[in-house]
């Protein structure tokens, strides 16, 4: 058996956004079409095969330490911002708003995908999702400069529904309306009490 199997489950490419400029707020600019490198999105601030540890793994890794770039990418669901937009009352959430790389649409419940999870791409490129991404302020400010008000109910609103971050596995490239194959790994239940059983 395959420890990772197609889970059957299809998806399309609805958006696609490169973030140019580390001194700028978050919001990512779209394309049309990406090429996709061992490092990330060819042109994106966040690309590179190694970054320096941040807050977010701040109990394994002093800050700054050098690491592997498993944050290369930032990926969210259409279905999701609109729950999310749905729960701050505004018309829309858009992907760039969060700093998204890449928007989907027709995989359920998105932002629970298990790690380790491998996105196909019809192009060929392919993508590991590394864990979920939380949602944070800075989002928050690219939305209350659209909506005034809104922004300061987003952290709260989007937990479970921010996305994921995600690393390339395979090279390639990645252009609007491509269908895309969620590959799963397989699933079990751990406890720091289990018998190894």
């Amino acid at each position: 058996m395959a420890a990772i199997e197609d889970s059957g489950v299809r998806g399309v490419v609805t958006g696609l956004c490169i973030h140019t400029n580390h001194n700028k707020d978050i919001t990512t600019e779209n394309k049309p079409t990406v090429q996709v490198s061992f490092q990330g999105f060819v042109g994106d601030s966040h690309s590179g095969l190694t970054r320096n540890a941040c807050v977010r793994v701040k109990q394994q890794y002093k800050k700054g330490t050098v690491i592997r770039n498993t944050r290369q990418i930032s990926i969210v669901s259409d279905e999701e911002l609109v729950a999310i937009a749905a729960a701050l009352d505004i018309p829309a959430v858009k992907p760039e708003w969060l700093g998204a790389n890449l928007s989907l649409s027709g995989i359920p419940d998105f932002t629970k995908v298990p790690p380790a999870s491998r996105l196909l791409f019809s192009s060929g490129a392919s993508l590991v999702i590394d864990v979920e991404n939380e949602p944070c302020k800075y989002p928050a400010e690219v939305i209350d400069q659209h909506h005034p008000g809104a922004g300061r109910l987003f952290v709260k609103n989007a937990i479970g529904m921010r996305g994921v971050s995600a690393w390339v596995e395979c090279e390639g490239k990645i252009s609007l309306n491509d269908s895309v194959e969620l590959h799963i790994p397989a699933q079990r239940s751990w406890s720091a009490n289990s018998s190894g059983k």
